[in-house]
């Protein structure tokens, strides 16, 4: 009677091991008992089987979620009324040919020979807003599963072909009967790709795919916001026995800046005017990025929280279709400043300007004025 270890145990991961978790402890493993690295220990090949067959199973969540309810027998065919696989087969097929088109049967994604697409893959790029402004060409290295030169894909030794599964009859699922009813499960002998390896590839076990550092250049488009999903097509992980390659999906993600926050495509801006530059009327520089600048007009009398609008010295649009030359706005808001460490000198002069403005009776500063007036009337209302 043949000993089946238990998944998790090959893996050395515990059943609430996330994705992350179970692909790193399967590659130190892969790399530990490669036949490569063990050549002439069958012990090591057949570990090394052993553990790809572990991770295949327990990647696809699918296949994971019957494995921790059922164990092995998940994908061991039990005994049933006459018929089995074959009988229901049948079924499976009409039921999918009518439904699969709009309910996205597993047939689609898995073509003759078991061959089904590879999985896309994220990845998480940090940029400035200035190389947001701009644009970037970013160098990514990514952890993919790539196909096996090898075998190119296949599984199977070079020299050597894969034969169908006579368990299932290559399609890869087989029927139980329980009772009144027929259920379809993954065949548990090729493991839904309806045909058997004999002779597998030593360079990756079998599985068609190894595991590689991938760096790819990456052209970012000027105008990318912060959750601005890029897709590179055919740069994910290779597809199972040949079959095409998922994508790679780059999330981008800006980083905070010390002036800018950004809206879409409008710059928003703090500047501090001293207290005589808003009373008097003035211009301030606000530099922008391409080493240039954006001169904004202060009127005389301008408060704390009054903007101004710049047209066309934002962001640029990710698709160039905003008003203006596909550039957004900056808005600058005013902040007034009040003068710290006064020279003597400066407290005279102030002194002095308190003074004609007291006598002109709050004329310069008309909101104060009203402010005190609506005091005196609450405390009036208090008191009497």
């Amino acid at each position: 009677m043949t000993t089946e270890i238990d998944y998790y145990e090959l893996l050395e991961c515990e059943r609430g091991a996330d994705e992350s978790t179970l692909k790193s402890s399967y590659r130190r493993l892969a790399m530990q008992w490669h036949p490569d690295k063990n050549p002439g220990d069958a012990d090591a090949e057949h570990r090394f089987k052993a553990i790809s067959e572990a991770y295949d199973c327990l990647k696809d969540p699918q296949k994971r979620a019957a494995y921790d309810r059922y164990g092995h027998a998940a994908f061991r065919q039990q005994g049933g009324g006459g018929g089995g696989a074959q009988d229901f087969g049948g079924f499976s097929d009409i039921f999918e040919n009518i439904f699969g088109e709009f309910m996205g049967g597993g047939r689609q994604q898995r073509g003759r020979g078991g061959a089904t697409r590879g999985q896309d893959l994220r990845y998480d790029l940090e940029m400035t807003l200035e190389e947001a402004f701009a644009g970037k060409a970013a160098t990514l290295s990514v952890e993919v599963a790539a196909q096996c030169e090898p075998c190119k894909g296949l599984g199977a030794k070079p020299g050597t072909a894969a034969r169908q599964c006579t368990t299932c009859g290559g399609q890869g699922k087989v029927g139980m009967r329980q009772g009144l009813f027929m259920v379809e499960r993954t065949c548990p002998a090729c493991h839904g790709a309806g045909q058997i390896i004999a002779d597998p590839c030593t360079s990756c076990g079998g599985a068609g795919r190894v595991e590689r550092e991938k760096t790819l250049n990456v052209n970012v488009p000027r105008g990318v916001d912060d959750g601005t999903r890029i897709r590179v097509a055919g740069e994910g992980e290779a597809g199972a026995r040949g079959g095409p390659t998922g994508d790679l999906y780059i999330f981008v993600h800006l980083k905070a800046h010390s002036l800018f926050k950004r809206d879409g495509t409008t710059l928003y801006a703090v500047a501090p005017v001293s207290i005589t530059t808003a009373a008097l009327g003035g211009e301030i520089e606000v530099p922008v990025f391409n080493h240039d600048k954006a001169v904004v007009r202060v009127p005389a009398g301008t408060q704390t929280g009054k903007q101004f609008r710049v047209r066309g010295r934002g962001m640029p649009a990710l698709n160039g279709g905003v008003a203006g030359g596909g550039f957004g706005d900056l808005v600058v808001q005013i902040e007034v400043e009040t003068p710290v460490k006064l020279t003597k000198r400066q407290r005279e002069l102030l002194e002095e300007f308190q003074a004609l403005e007291t006598a002109e009776g709050g004329k310069n500063c008309p909101k104060q004025a009203g402010f005190l007036d609506k005091l005196k009337d609450a405390w009036n209302e208090l008191t009497d």
